[in-house]
């Protein structure tokens, strides 16, 4: 398994199953073992299945090297208990299976699942739910075929300008009053955009196998955008919807230790051990993941883009998808992993493990109550995983508030108010607006623009974090930093010297000059 993710579809989290299992079956190394003065042929040890699966696991972007032996053991009692592997007597469905000597072999039967079949009433009800209010929405579908989808960056913007120029000259040429902006109509017009982005980021023809347009509510992405704190985190108006204020107590504490324990704290031998069981245990009993059980199709299929060349589609997909959640988990959400990521990069920060560092503990603790499936999966653990390993690496800009799609929907809110008109006593109706069609361009020249309008938007990232004020020194020397690993050749072109980089922190070139001679001047002796 070469470990690429493939593209977005649905039951992902079957098909890597599939995946896995098949690579094990086909790699892993079958011999001669001796047990019980007993000779068994074709057969393997847990211990040796362990190792071999465990260094599949984390050369597979799908997984990541932050999986754990522990969780490789786990997954191969999944197996045991699935058939895909039995003991050496042909004993399976338990999970008794332990990191040690113990032989096991492989069953004739393939281990392989087979797919859930959609029904077909759900499809037609995806479908139906997708063109409703077909005549209100006209105009945003015909922007998104517009809009190229390429390598789920968002270019959207030249074409949103070209058709708010088309319908100024209308609205000039037949002037007609505005009209009243519905709420049921910003509603719609935030549910769509936000779908149609999504579409564009993920690059896929239709969303309708990845999630149903009825659980997304636009009211919650409208309170997440507009709903926020100086630092960006949600804030909820009714407070019984908020975390216990023992718990964000706690999650302060830990988060900003050891300045937050001031003497009103009492501190003993495992004192911070005790406060985060707190935190875990009040995380761990809630109803339901933070990123719901309707959405887990969606966020298992952006788990196949976590990887270098795709992060920045992640992010982006990351971000909007957040925005679905309602209110409470989204702050929720924000909070557990601005805790985590502190304390997994906090050096003062006592062990609270024996056997796990904080960074593993962090994700092994609270992978399950972040994503996981009403319905057992078999890869939950390791998906889960996954996902909060990158959160933790990237949860400032995934949580933060798109200003783009603010933007889009306040150009789209205008083209209603000017393009609809209201006789007396009839209905809203949309008249049909003249749109201009594309011409058809050679393979080559679509290549040259992809690269030319991918490198610009890349150069407008770089822009942006140059300018961006609010970012502190260290940060924004970081994301530099980064920036020019994966962007080389475009960091160059706007930083062709390194005192032009200077310059921009105000600090001396990191290049110094070479000396003239670096040859010590020989002393020559006063004795002749």
């Amino acid at each position: 398994m070469d470990g690429r993710g493939g593209p977005p579809g649905p039951y992902r989290a079957t098909k890597l199953w599939n995946e896995v299992t098949t690579s094990f079956r086909a790699g892993m190394p079958l011999r001669k073992h001796r047990q019980h003065f007993k000779k068994y042929g074709n057969c393997f040890t847990a211990g040796e299945a362990v190792d071999w699966l465990y260094d599949l696991l984390r050369n597979n972007t799908n997984f990541g090297p932050e999986v754990t032996r522990q969780q490789t053991i786990q997954l191969l009692r999944k197996f045991l208990k699935n058939h895909v592997i039995e003991d050496i007597k042909g004993r399976w469905g338990s999970e008794n299976l332990d990191d040690n000597n113990q032989l096991f072999r492989f069953p004739p039967t393939s281990p392989l699942k087979s797919l859930p079949r959609r029904h077909p009433e759900l499809r037609k009800n995806n479908i139906e739910n997708f063109s409703k209010d077909k005549e209100s929405i006209f105009k945003l579908r015909n922007l998104s075929r517009r809009t190229p989808k390429k390598h789920g960056l968002l270019y959207s913007q030249e074409n949103i300008e070209k058709i708010n120029h088309e319908i100024t000259s209308e609205d000039q040429e037949n002037p007609t009053d505005n009209r009243e902006i519905r709420q049921e109509d910003v509603e719609e017009v935030w549910k769509y955009i936000i779908l149609i982005y999504l579409q564009t980021i993920l690059g896929v023809p239709s969303l309708e196998e990845l999630i149903n347009p009825n659980q997304i509510i636009p009211q919650y992405i409208m309170y997440n955008m507009a709903n926020t704190s100086k630092h960006g985190v949600v804030v909820l108006q009714d407070k019984s919807d908020d975390l216990p204020h023992w718990v964000l107590s706690a999650m302060k504490c830990l988060a900003n230790w050891p300045r937050s324990n001031d003497t009103n704290n009492p501190t003993y031998v495992g004192f911070e051990r005790d406060v985060f069981k707190t935190i875990a245990d009040y995380f761990l009993d809630l109803p339901e993941p933070l990123l719901t059980f309707e959405y887990y199709e969606l966020f298992v299929n952006i788990l196949g883009m976590l990887q270098p060349h795709l992060e920045r589609i992640a992010i982006n997909a990351l971000q909007l998808c957040c925005l679905l959640l309602p209110p409470p988990n989204r702050r929720k959400l924000q909070l557990l992993m601005h805790m985590i990521s502190r304390m997994s990069q906090n050096v003062d920060m006592p062990r609270l493990h024996d056997a796990m560092g904080t960074r593993s503990l962090m994700i092994h603790t609270f992978s399950r109550c972040v994503l996981c499936c009403a319905e057992e999966v078999d890869l939950d653990e390791l998906l889960a995983a996954r996902l909060v390993s990158f959160l933790m690496d990237h949860h400032q800009e995934i949580l933060q508030v798109p200003s783009y799609l603010q933007t889009a929907v306040e150009k789209h809110l205008d083209y209603l108010k000017k393009g609809y008109v209201k006789s007396p006593g009839e209905e809203l109706v949309a008249p049909l607006p003249t749109y201009s069609y594309c011409t058809q361009i050679s393979t080559q020249e679509f290549d040259e623009q992809k690269v030319s309008t991918s490198q610009a938007a890349i150069a407008e990232l770089l822009e942006t974090i140059i300018k961006n004020k609010s970012l502190p020194v260290k940060e924004k020397k970081r994301k530099l930093k980064q920036f020019q690993k994966e962007y080389p050749l475009i960091y160059q072109k706007r930083f062709p010297t390194t005192e032009s980089e200077a310059a921009l922190f105000g600090d001396k070139p990191t290049i110094k000059q070479p000396m003239l001679s670096l040859r010590k001047p020989k002393l020559r002796s006063l004795r002749y």
